[in-house]
């Protein structure tokens, strides 16, 4: 069953009339167009008085034309006229920019062409440079590589020579080790000397004979010389006493012992050490320390040099193999680095090759990507003109046709608000309101949500969702009920009825929150809700 009726509330209420829209193309701005439009309203408003007594006559159904509804007409045009205005001014900018677009990728089309050709040439020079640069690579990496081989022959031969000198060299120290902690020793006794020491054992006038003995023993250790004097049997005697008064004598006699030069001590001096008093059982620091506590420092360090020159002349000929090992180790290494100069020179060559080498390879590959980027936009670019080449024609005829519905605009839209105002209460019309106002998409989803398809319900649904004013649907079959629900269950519909206890207050808080509002089973409206909610006289006010 379809929707049968659409009435509208009577009651008069004040609004402003719509007027014309100036300064629009086929808008009426002239005198001419604004004695046209008055001169249809009043015939509208005659044909339709017309209308109502031959109703009445037929049907037996009263209705009226009355200033509300000519207002509501005149409102109605306003508004439609700016919706419609826009509409297709806006669909014809739609082809016009399409055809733009068109025009434009035609000339890209031509410009890419241009560019594609200019970049292949680039493209193979490149790709020469590079293939020479490989070329060079090649020939320098097997260079690098040979160089590489003899290098490392050389570090091997290097490393073989500096193993052998480190051999020989911790053989040394191995064997100086024995004599380094009486060495130390000795230093450390000397260092426990004082010149206040050496003063007091100067100064003896007949120093005992373990004093004389390591004095003695000092002085041959350092190659000083004897006195010569004869005994009390006149024979002539080596006397060492003199000798060693004036060798203590010396402010620097302690540094003189510290500084001594232990690995070039003659062989004479030595032997005579170790003969006359390394041998000597009196010649012990243990026994020396009763007579001076300065004579055993010196004794130990008598002894000291003795166990150094020993372990020295042992060490002598390896000191020497090692001088060898370290100068052969020198002149490989001199090879060696000016080799490792040579090579790092081919390798830095090498790497300027590889560095320029892979600037023209991201060279090559940007160039090789802006190609196929330009050919890609090239075949889109044709394939869109390909595609859309017949439609041109008929965009461009359309956009002509909208170019023209502007200017019959006017007559169109107060036709439908005519339609709006005064017919929804008569059964048929010729005029298609559906052709005006109507949106074929919305039409559709209007069918989906259960709204009959035929023309009828069609307009009647175009009146109902562009009245001005709040519809009064009379919808026996419910259909026009279910449709309304399914099209405005997302937007929180409420659903009242005049008998439900609640349902001014449902109304007041959907008013309050923008709810649409379906009102159930409408008998008598109660005056006060008429004038509350019907004429919109609803002002806003803050939410606390």
């Amino acid at each position: 069953m379809r929707l049968s009726k659409v009435g509208q509330d009577e009651e008069e209420q004040e609004d402003e009339g719509g007027q014309d829209k100036e300064g629009h193309e086929g808008g009426g701005g002239n005198q001419k167009s604004e004695e046209s439009l008055t001169e249809m309203d009043r015939k509208l408003v005659e044909m339709v008085s017309t209308l109502m007594f031959r109703c009445f006559r037929e049907l037996s159904r009263r209705n009226y034309v009355t200033p509300t509804s000519y207002l509501e007409m005149l409102k109605a045009f306003k508004i439609f006229f700016n919706r419609k205005y826009e509409e297709i001014t806006k669909l014809r900018d739609r082809y016009t920019i399409g055809l733009e677009k068109l025009d434009f990728a035609a000339g890209q089309v031509g410009e890419m062409q241009e560019n594609l050709y200019a970049l292949q040439p680039q493209l193979k020079v490149i790709a020469e440079e590079t293939e020479k640069i490989m070329v060079n690579i090649e020939r320098e990496t097997a260079e690098a590589e040979k160089k590489k081989e003899v290098v490392g022959a050389d570090e091997a031969a290097a490393n073989e020579a500096a193993a052998a000198a480190q051999a020989i060299k911790d053989d040394c120290e191995s064997d100086l080790a024995e004599a380094i902690p009486a060495l130390e020793a000795a230093l450390d006794a000397l260092n426990t000397l004082k010149q206040a020491d050496i003063v007091v054992v100067k100064s003896m006038k007949s120093p005992p004979s373990a004093v004389k003995l390591v004095l003695e023993a000092v002085c041959v250790m350092k190659g000083i010389k004897p006195d010569r004097k004869p005994d009390p049997s006149g024979r002539v005697v080596e006397d060492f006493w003199g000798p060693s008064q004036r060798m203590l004598g010396d402010m620097k006699f302690l540094e003189s012992l510290k500084t001594f030069d232990k690995d070039n001590i003659p062989a004479a001096n030595i032997k005579k050490i170790r003969d006359k008093y390394i041998t000597d059982r009196d010649f012990v620091p243990e026994k020396i320390k009763s007579a001076s506590t300065a004579c055993e420092g010196l004794c130990r360090w008598v002894r000291a040099m003795d166990v150094y020159d020993k372990v020295a002349k042992i060490v002598a000929p390896k000191k020497l193999a090692l001088s060898g090992a370290e100068n052969e180790l020198a002149q490989q290494m001199e090879k060696l680095n000016a080799k490792r100069a040579e090579l790092q020179v081919i390798l830095d060559k090498l790497q300027k090759l590889n560095d320029f080498f892979a600037e023209k390879s991201r060279e090559k590959k940007a160039l090789e990507d802006e190609i196929d980027n330009c050919e890609k936009k090239l075949n889109r670019a044709e394939k869109l003109l390909g595609g859309l080449g017949g439609e041109k024609q008929r965009w461009s005829d359309t956009a002509h046709q909208l170019h023209k519905s502007i200017h019959n605009i006017v007559g169109d839209v107060l036709l439908a608000s005519g339609c709006t105002a005064y017919l929804g209460f008569f059964t048929t019309e010729k005029f298609s309101l559906a052709s005006t106002l109507g949106n074929p998409m919305q039409i559709r989803a209007w069918s989906l949500a259960g709204l009959p398809s035929d023309n009828f319900s069609v307009e009647n649904g175009i009146i109902v969702t562009n009245a001005n004013r709040y519809p009064l649907l009379i919808d026996p079959q419910v259909q026009a009920n279910k449709w309304i629900k399914t099209m405005e269950k997302d937007n929180g519909l409420k659903v009242i009825k005049q008998s439900d206890d609640n349902y001014m207050r449902v109304l007041e808080i959907a008013i309050t929150y923008g709810n649409p509002v379906l009102l159930e089973n409408v008998g008598k409206l109660d005056k006060n809700w008429y004038e509350r909610y019907l004429k919109k006289s609803i002002s806003l006010k803050s939410l606390e």
